[in-house]
């Protein structure tokens, strides 16, 4: 323990938690919007699910707050409903977190593609970048003049610092110093007459208030509550773990070190469990704060830890300080997230992989913008399993030999399952073969049930004709899948007494 303390930089860590927890702000406010709820409620979560990520998620400098992916599934909820049902469904959320980490599901992440993944942060970009037009707009209404070209600006300068401090020195993250230099400046131009829209006026009233209190909901506990809050407490929580996790891979990368799937479920599923019994709302890793806090040198928990005692600081002490930070600042340093996050190498990959990889990358960035992440993903892994089980399907084949005695063998080659099922069938021609026919499995596999359901069609075939066919070289794991498919459907196995184990010769 002591090892790993003195290897923390504490100036930095602290320094990117409050970098962080600055940028967070107007995202969990404008979130809040969406799903409509009070803008409070959304940084009570984000400090209680951040906190609790930080400590018991399985990935250091991965930051968690009321993120977007989780709010609009909410939003049908809360009109239709009212806060109270989202509370009973973000503790439900949280259960099926913890329990989906207790029995390690989590580990399913990692069979999400690589074209998935790069379609799912160049998505996340996009909606990340379409996200913080708003900030242009002053009730509704597009900036003009002045205001609009200084607004502009002071985005620039922001991402100028952002990018070149740096390059000279690391001891201050550079956005946290893009942000004061920003404020000071829109300080100025306010005095001489250019307003700057500012926190205050995007949280339209401000972000002042109190602890998070114990509260459980007020609602019916009866059936009817309980199919209500079911579908977007499933729906919530998978897509919290989706992004969550995807998050966790693209930290793992920046970093170079790997993180914890199954733990970071339940330390997200804690945060959420606790925050349906504080007022909160829902929420899971944000992409964009993730990628800040690593590149302002937040590396360790105590970072994400950072980040959530600050925002609560704001909240109780320090509302009228966040208050006048100007939009442009916040807007300049999440367009420098939107650069990070973007995988522009995907750009240059249209003549160096398939094609089929780069429709899946497509898709899933556009699901992602017009949709919903979780969406998109499932949708992606859909696709890219539909192609590889085609791919796959197309590759079975035969060697065609014959015994002495005139019996023809059929040396099978590649695996045989529901994607090769036909062109298993189309090998054969059991009226022209003679009354012996061996079918040898020493290079291929049976894999489900679509593949006994194939051999048995086949094998009937031949019964019909009254020859005799013998399946050879089965695994045992193959044994038994024909064992237990006996309950299912007549498995039609003829075997000579001397094959009965998979690593016997035809000779």
């Amino acid at each position: 323990m002591i090892s790993i303390i003195r290897n923390i930089n504490l100036k930095n860590e602290v320094l990117a938690g409050l970098t962080v927890a600055l940028a967070l702000v107007p995202e969990v406010i404008a979130f809040a919007f969406v799903a409509g709820i009070d803008p409070l409620i959304g940084l009570h979560a984000s400090v209680i699910i951040g906190l609790c990520a930080a400590i018991f998620g399985g990935r250091p400098g991965m930051i968690s707050g009321a993120a977007g992916s989780v709010a609009v599934v909410f939003v049908a909820l809360v009109a239709r409903h009212g806060v109270e049902y989202l509370f009973a469904t973000v503790v439900l959320m949280g259960l099926i977190q913890i329990l989906t980490g207790v029995f390690k599901l989590g580990k399913f992440a990692r069979m999400i593609p690589h074209p998935v993944i790069l379609g799912f942060v160049n998505g996340l970009a996009i909606v990340i970048f379409l996200a913080q037009l708003n900030q242009f707009k002053v009730d509704g209404k597009l900036m003009e003049g002045a205001q609009l070209y200084v607004m502009i600006a002071l985005v620039v300068l922001t991402m100028a610092i952002v990018h070149f401090l740096p390059k000279f020195t690391k001891a201050i993250p550079a956005s946290l110093v893009g942000i004061i230099v920003t404020t000071g400046l829109a300080m100025w131009l306010n005095k001489i007459g250019i307003h700057m829209p500012n926190v205050k006026e995007f949280a339209k009233g401000g972000i002042s208030g109190g602890l998070p209190q114990f509260h459980i909901p007020n609602l019916p506990m009866n059936l009817e509550t309980l199919e209500i809050i079911v579908p977007f407490a499933v729906t919530a929580a998978l897509v919290g773990l989706i992004e969550s996790l995807l998050t966790l891979s693209l930290v793992d990368d920046l970093t170079d070190t790997r993180g914890q799937g199954n733990r970071e479920c339940i330390g997200q599923g804690i945060g959420n469990l606790l925050n349906g019994f504080m007022g909160g709302t829902g929420g899971c890793a944000m992409i964009g704060q993730s990628i800040v806090n690593i590149t302002s040198n937040g590396r360790g928990r105590l970072s994400g830890i950072a980040t959530a005692l600050s925002l609560l600081s704001f909240v109780l002490f320090g509302s009228k300080i966040i208050e006048i930070i100007p939009l442009a600042a916040l807007v300049g340093v999440m367009f420098m997230v939107v650069i990070e996050t973007f995988a522009w190498d995907s750009l240059k990959l249209r003549k160096k992989v398939p094609t089929k990889d780069i429709v899946i990358i497509l898709i899933v960035a556009v699901i992602t913008v017009l949709h919903d992440l979780a969406l998109a993903v499932i949708i992606g892994v859909i696709i890219s399993a539909l192609i590889f089980a085609w791919e796959k399907g197309k590759k079975i084949g035969a060697r065609i030999e014959f015994k002495e005695n005139g019996a023809k063998i059929y040396r099978l080659d590649g695996p045989l399952f529901f994607g090769s099922a036909v062109s298993f069938k189309e090998i054969f021609t059991p009226k022209e073969d003679p009354k012996e026919v061996y079918i040898d499995f020493a290079n291929s596999h049976i894999s489900d049930h679509s593949a006994i359901e194939a051999i048995n069609a086949i094998t009937e075939k031949y019964r019909e004709l009254d020859k005799k066919i013998h399946l050879k070289h089965l695994s045992p794991d193959c044994l038994v899948l024909l064992k237990n498919a006996e309950e299912i459907i007549e498995v039609n196995v003829f075997e000579d007494p001397q094959y009965h184990v998979a690593d016997d010769s035809l000779a």
